[in-house]
Order: C-alpha cells, then structure tokens, then sequence
C-alpha cells in the first residue's frame, strides 16, 4: 500500500470518526443545556456533562487532524490553500475546545448553585447563561465558520485537481454554504442550529457529504491521474 493511499484511509477514518464524535456530544448534552432549568439538570447529571466534553475535545482534535493528513496530498496540487485548511481547522479546533471548557464551567457553576440552596439564585443564573452564550458561539458559530473556510479551501482543491470525483466536491460546495446561511441565523438571530434546532437541516447536506466522502477515501482513494499529475507539479517546481 502506498503512501497516497495510507493517506485516504487516515483521512476517510478522521472524517467518520469526528463526525461521530462531535453528534454523540451534543447528543449527550443538547437536552440538557436547552431546558429552562439547565443549570439543575446540569448539576444532577454531572457524568453526561463529562463525557459530552471529552467527546467535544476528542472532536476537535480529529477535526483538526483531517486537514493535517491531507496536506502532503493537497500541497501537490496547491500549496497555499493546502495550508489555509490546516490553519482554518486547527481554528476551528481551538473554538471546540473553548466550547467544551465552558461546559465543563457551567458543571461547577451549576453545583455551586444548588449548593448556595436557592441564594444568589440570579447571580448563579446570570453566570450559567453567559457560559451557555460562549459555548454556543465557540461551538455553533465561530467554530463552525473556522471549519466552512478550511473546508472549502480542500473541497477546492479536490475540485481543480480531481482526486475524488467533481460531483463530490460540488456537493461539499455547495453543503458548506448551507451550512454558513444556518450559522449566519443564528448569529443574527439567536436560533441555534445545533442537534435540537430548528436549523439542524442545514447542516444535514454536509455531515452525509463527510460520511460518503469517507467512504469513498477509504473504499477507492484519491484518482491515480491525478496523483500522477499532482507529482508530476511537485517535481517541475
């Protein structure tokens, strides 16, 4: 097995397994942070505040890792976008990690406020929804956009060189847009699009677009051609 191919499968894994990732945590969480007595709820299930924020560090770290492994691919081909995605990424990595550290303020927070035994209730409730407020912007919306830049800066790339099928890279194209109207609303709106939002529809096009991109990276790999040419660029320069 070559090395282009070794590259396919890492990146065909690191998809599936961040998306995973990243859906099984706010799974675990989105109820929770969602109702009008969170801070309680959060207090009483302090195991699945955990797990949803190792789940969200794991996520950012996977996330980040796409763009790394397919760099010495992409750089064949354009090096500059090549780069653009694992700076964008490694973004939008550091926005998940901000996210989950919140979470994991608003548990102690939330502990603190049943403790006080219904004292400084307000103050408790002000603390919890700023925390909550940063959380949704590092994860749902800053992050997100760290993560739509460094993807269509690959999806690109994939399109001009055709290492996977142009149907493909369309479809992740024209996802990523999608996915930039639902954070633009709740940027402007306050609507989160996040697995119990209303806007969660907008973000479907591209997490299936990830999962058959994985399948295709680790079932077919990127195009002999292409990698033929891309090569062929490396040695001229």
């Amino acid at each position: 097995m070559n090395t282009d191919r070794k590259i396919a499968i890492i990146a065909g894994t690191l998809f599936i397994v961040a998306t995973t990732a990243s859906l099984l945590g706010s799974g675990l969480t989105g109820s929770m942070l969602d109702a009008p007595d969170y801070l309680s709820r959060v207090s009483s299930n302090g195991n699945r505040v955990m797990v949803g924020a190792l789940l969200s560090f794991f996520a950012a770290a996977t996330s980040s890792s796409i763009a790394i492994s397919l760099y010495p691919v992409l750089k064949k081909h354009n090096e500059g976008l090549a780069l653009g995605a694992v700076g964008f990424r490694l973004i939008e990595g550091v926005f998940y990690i901000v996210g989950a550290m919140c979470l994991l303020s608003l548990f102690t927070v939330s502990q603190q406020s049943v403790n006080a035994g219904g004292q400084d209730v307000s103050t408790f409730q002000t603390i919890g929804d700023l925390l909550l407020t940063m959380s949704d912007l590092a994860g749902f919306v800053f992050g997100v956009i760290a993560f739509c830049l460094g993807a269509w800066m690959y999806y690109f790339v994939f399109y001009q060189s055709k290492l996977i099928p142009r149907w493909l890279s369309v479809w992740g194209i024209i996802a990523l847009v999608l996915l930039l109207v639902a954070v633009l609303i709740t940027l402007f709106d306050g609507e989160p699009y996040s697995v119990s939002g209303n806007l969660v529809f907008l973000a479907l096009p591209i997490a299936l677009q990830e999962m058959v991109l994985a399948v295709w990276l680790i079932a077919k790999g990127f195009k002999p051609s292409a990698i033929a040419a891309g090569s062929g660029k490396a040695g001229v320069k």
